[in-house]
């Protein structure tokens, strides 16, 4: 089993899918139907154009070093390569504020889109966070989720590439897998495209990571193999089938078996498991 960093300086929150990063709201922005989650302006694309470059040249080696990041399993790209060349969604622990751009990297893509926390669209970081791909998840769940969903949908089925976090928030450092949501499950059900599960793991940190940049452990990212829905199922036992078959291949990526993960495939509302301390938080002044 890999390394658990056993952290207590982050105050995870009681219930599985909980944020306790705060963000500063800096604008009131309202996610309704004349948003533009997926913008495609000229200007926009232009913007995302200049991103992708400092991305490549800048941002990606910087992710490298900051994360001490490993990679594996790269060759399932280049294995599946037909199959993921028509859209898929990738589902994944979420466990660093970079991770996604960890994610990036791995894939050596710049054109993802991913599901995210709507109060990331409206902090500090909210156009850096839209230009790398940040779709909010509306709050509203009546006529405006529906258009957001269609939106959603019609990405996937013109090749797009989506990215979710279905354990539905940030724990840093959090070794086991969380129970999951059903969205990346629906959408692949409903569009009939992959998931391509990938896991974050951690490496014990040397005394230079440990004691000059107080970093918690060393990521890996391990890249695993598409899983495709099963389109014989009914949606709503489809959606079940997958999730649970997602969450234990990440389970298994993330070098933990599925039976004895601390939390169950599926989200219904579950508790933190306190298994190394009750106390979180400790000094805890921020994320970065």
């Amino acid at each position: 089993m890999s390394y658990d960093p056993k952290c207590d300086k982050f105050p995870y929150p009681e219930i599985t899918d909980q944020h306790y990063l705060k963000v500063e709201r800096k604008v009131d922005t309202v996610f309704d139907k004349n948003y533009p989650y997926i913008d495609t302006s000229k200007k926009f694309k232009r913007k995302r154009k200049l991103v992708a470059l400092l991305l490549r040249t800048i941002v990606f080696p910087m992710t490298r070093i900051r994360l001490n990041l490993k990679i594996k399993g790269r060759e399932n790209l280049k294995t599946y390569k037909e199959l993921l060349s028509h859209g898929y969604i990738t589902v994944c622990n979420h466990v660093h504020m970079w991770d996604y751009l960890a994610i990036l990297v791995a894939l050596k893509r710049t054109d993802i889109h991913f599901l995210s926390w709507a109060e990331n669209l409206r902090g500090p970081s909210r156009n850096l966070v839209k230009l790398v791909g940040g779709i909010p998840i509306p709050e509203d769940t009546g006529p405006v989720f529906l258009s957001w969903y269609r939106l959603i949908s019609k990405y996937l089925q013109e090749d797009g590439i989506l990215h979710i976090f279905s354990e539905g928030s940030m724990w840093e450092f959090y070794k086991y897998i969380r129970p999951f949501k059903e969205g990346a499950s629906h959408f692949a059900m409903k569009n009939n495209k992959p998931i391509l599960p990938l896991a974050f793991s951690y490496r014990r940190n040397g005394w230079i990571r440990t004691k000059i940049f107080h970093s918690p452990a060393s990521l890996t990212l391990t890249i695993g193999t598409p899983i495709l829905p099963n389109q014989d199922l009914s949606l709503a036992e489809g959606k079940e089938d997958l999730t649970i078959k997602t969450h234990d291949e990440i389970c298994r990526l993330a070098d933990i078996l599925p039976s004895e993960n601390l939390y169950p495939p599926i989200f219904e509302n579950n508790k933190r498991v306190d298994y190394y301390t009750k106390e979180y938080g400790k000094g805890y002044k921020g994320s970065f």
